[in-house]
């Protein structure tokens, strides 16, 4: 299939922003060959278009994983931060995927059942680098708007649905359940549903063993959430509602 090429960078050499530096470090420590290798046959591309490179699309994932990013969002900061372009592989002046790019593509992930395989084999290197300190666990469940809004099917977990809150307004989408590690910051578990889905359902899928002190809101109290922390080696740190 055919690829767009990206990271044509000009003859001039160009200093990197002091902001793009972390993020530069964090690409060189990681062997996306691995990654790469599970992608190859992926394409997110519409109908006659040249597809984007998947190694990159994933990475843009990745970042809107650890900025807490919708795909809205994640188009907007690829074409506006140097730091987001550099990582994801992208020259200073090159054109970046739209939304809907990257709705495909996590879709496609999706079916092929890949998202959380390849999330933690991230996570397992950065284990392998030292980079998880494993003081903690912060767990959260995240909605991500859709790009359009289509009618719920019902039939798969990758269909979007509507998720509705008593203080917010309705979102149409889906909803990512993260663990993330205390000290460093960094993502240990991920797991994507749709939005309907409660906070504390995929409690058991993203918590790490050895979990330590697990900070989290009050979605996660009650004593099924209890159990599956303390039966990683946790301890519930879960926010209290007042009545």
């Amino acid at each position: 299939m055919a690829r767009q090429r990206i990271g044509q960078e000009d003859l001039v050499a160009r200093a990197e922003p002091r902001a793009a530096l972390p993020l530069l470090d964090l690409a060189a420590l990681l062997d996306w060959t691995e990654i790469d290798r599970h992608l190859a046959g992926i394409s997110a591309a519409a109908k006659g278009e040249r597809g984007w490179p998947p190694l990159a699309l994933f990475r843009g994932l990745l970042l809107a994983t650890w900025y807490d990013l919708s795909d809205v969002k994640l188009a907007e900061a690829l074409d506006d931060r140097t730091s987001f372009r550099r990582f994801s592989g992208f020259a200073a002046h090159e054109p970046t995927p739209e939304r809907t790019t990257f709705v495909r593509f996590r879709r496609e992930l999706a079916r092929r059942s890949l998202g959380r395989g390849l999330f933690e084999a991230v996570t397992r290197q950065l284990e392998a680098r030292g980079l998880m300190v494993r003081t903690g666990t912060l767990v959260d469940a995240t909605l991500i708007p859709s790009a359009s809004i289509q009618k719920d099917d019902g039939l798969t977990c990758t269909s979007n649905r509507w998720a509705g809150h008593r203080r917010r307004k309705p979102v149409h989408g889906y909803k990512a359940h993260v663990a993330t590690d205390e000290g460093a910051g960094l993502i240990r578990g991920l797991e994507v549903t749709t939005a309907n889905i409660h906070g504390a359902a995929e409690l058991v899928a993203v918590l790490p063993f050895e979990a330590g002190n697990v900070y989290a809101d009050s979605a996660f109290n009650g004593d099924k959430p209890w159990k599956a922390i303390r039966a990683r080696g946790g301890m519930p740190q879960v926010v209290q509602t007042g009545t």
